[in-house]
């Protein structure tokens, strides 16, 4: 194939996915390998009529001492026989691995697009081009396979992603290797080796020197394969993630630290879009979507889902925990449960706020009972009392093992926690449920749910004590 078919293979392919515009400017990573070399030489050509402004950076890690300053000698070499600006930065990657804790790998990774964005940014870069081929794709989908993977991971390197204000964009994803390094025979370019790239201490390196080999005895045309699996996955991708984001913004409440759904609603998903959304609400979270295996997410999945459980709390990783709740599931941040309060109300009007259950207590006396509120409707989120009836000073307090109330209208009492467990309290708000109680510790109120027997109106109350709860936030 002639040289210039590649470059105008390359270019189209620039038009068809958008990767450029005219007058863009570009910073070119370039290692000095036939696959950058090439790059960076179809870019230049190409750049006259696309009147692109071309930046070559180039990143020294110091892995392999005099071969690696060589390297970055020839790139500069390169950017000056093209009459290219040129920055190279020197990381000691090493050092970096020492300090963090990191892998090689990831650590050099981490320290290269650092380096890349900054001389991008610094230059007025719109994009950064980085020198990935078919057969780089090829590779990191087998990988994937083997490692265990769904659709997602099917789609390999992407085409393009955001890097922070710009973009990464792979124009050579579509050129194998062999295209590349044929095409800087014919325009008599010179490159570099890296020697790394024959260790086989790593994973992808034994995969193209061992398995690519063998699975090319058997189909010739294995990375075309494995490239366009990753595209047609990607497409796929594309679509149930859009689902996915349509059935959460439908689907789920989003509140500081967590996120919450109806069971019914999420039954009612197909089950490709129930692991997309788990997946999505976690990613949102607390960018949990990639350390999460599949059996941890089924587990997420199929405890959601379970008929008999009404309440249940499941480990979902250090930092999130699921939370059941009857029909609600919450995602949400680990949290230390409040402690104990106990509060006296003051004499003898006012409000009484009570952090811990982010609401306020209102209160106010009145002697006229035409003017009682709730006489129409009734209402739990008011209570009324015959203040002559009353064993002051009242209080409000959390609750207590073994607390009891005596509800108005029942015979004896009912403890607290079934009272709780019958009006469906989610039990991560029992411990900051509010309590009204009189100077004997009898629980006249529980605010938003039951009255006592104590202290009643009658015919004959001529002092009225009203108390309204006064929600301050979004109750579970």
């Amino acid at each position: 194939m002639d040289a210039m078919d590649l470059v105008g293979r390359v270019e189209r392919f620039i038009k068809e996915e958008k990767l450029l515009k005219p007058g863009d400017s570009v910073a070119v990573a370039v290692s000095g390998g036939p696959d950058s070399v090439a790059l960076l030489h179809i870019l230049f050509l190409l750049s006259p009529v696309w009147q692109w402004k071309l930046l070559v950076v180039h990143v020294n890690h110091r892995f392999r001492g005099e071969e690696s300053d060589r390297e970055a000698d020839y790139v500069r070499s390169l950017s000056a026989q093209f009459g290219l600006p040129c920055e190279v930065g020197t990381i000691d990657v090493p050092e970096y691995i020492r300090l963090s804790g990191k892998n090689g790998q990831e650590a050099a990774r981490e320290k290269r697009y650092a380096f890349l964005y900054e001389a991008a940014r610094r230059n007025g870069a719109e994009a950064v081009a980085l020198a990935h081929h078919a057969d780089d794709q090829a590779e990191t989908v087998l990988m994937r396979v083997l490692r265990g993977t769904g659709i997602s991971g099917l789609t390999g390197i992407p085409t393009r992603r955001p890097l922070k204000k710009m973009e990464l964009i792979r124009p050579l994803i579509r050129i194998t290797k062999q295209e590349l390094v044929q095409f800087c025979r014919d325009r008599g370019l010179s490159y570099c080796f890296d020697s790394s790239n024959a260790e086989r201490k790593y994973t992808r390196n034994r995969l193209r020197l061992e398995v690519m080999p063998v699975l090319a005895g058997y189909n010739p045309r294995i990375v075309e394969s494995l490239t366009r699996l990753a595209e047609v996955a990607g497409v796929e991708d594309d679509y149930l993630e859009g689902q996915a984001k349509e059935a959460f913004a439908r689907l789920v409440t989003v509140e500081t630290g967590e996120m919450h759904f109806s069971r019914e609603d999420f039954t009612g998903l197909h089950l490709a879009l129930q692991r997309r959304l788990i997946k999505l609400i976690l990613n949102y979270l607390a960018g949990e979507n990639g350390s999460l295996d599949f059996i941890r997410m089924e587990l997420i999945r199929k405890a959601v889902l379970q008929n008999k459980t009404t309440t249940l709390t499941l480990d979902v990783s250090e930092r999130l925990v699921m939370v059941r709740e009857y029909d609600r599931i919450r995602l949400t941040e680990r949290r230390e449960p409040p402690g104990s309060f106990y509060y006296i109300v003051p004499e003898p009007e006012g409000d009484l706020f009570i952090p811990e259950a982010g609401i306020s207590l209102r209160y106010k006396v009145l002697n006229d009972r035409e003017s009682l509120p709730g006489r129409k409707e009734p209402s739990t989120g008011y209570a009324v009392f015959d203040l002559d009836a009353l064993h002051g000073p009242l209080a409000v307090r959390s609750r207590r093992e073994g607390d009891r109330m005596a509800i108005a209208g029942l015979k004896g009492s009912k403890k607290v926690k079934d009272i709780f467990i019958d009006e469906k309290v989610p039990p991560r708000l029992r411990s900051s449920m509010p309590l009204l109680v009189d100077a004997e510790d009898r629980i006249l109120w529980l605010p938003g749910l039951k009255h006592s027997e104590y202290a009643q109106v009658t015919p004959g109350t001529t002092r009225y004590l009203v108390m309204e709860r006064i929600p301050r936030k979004l109750d579970g």
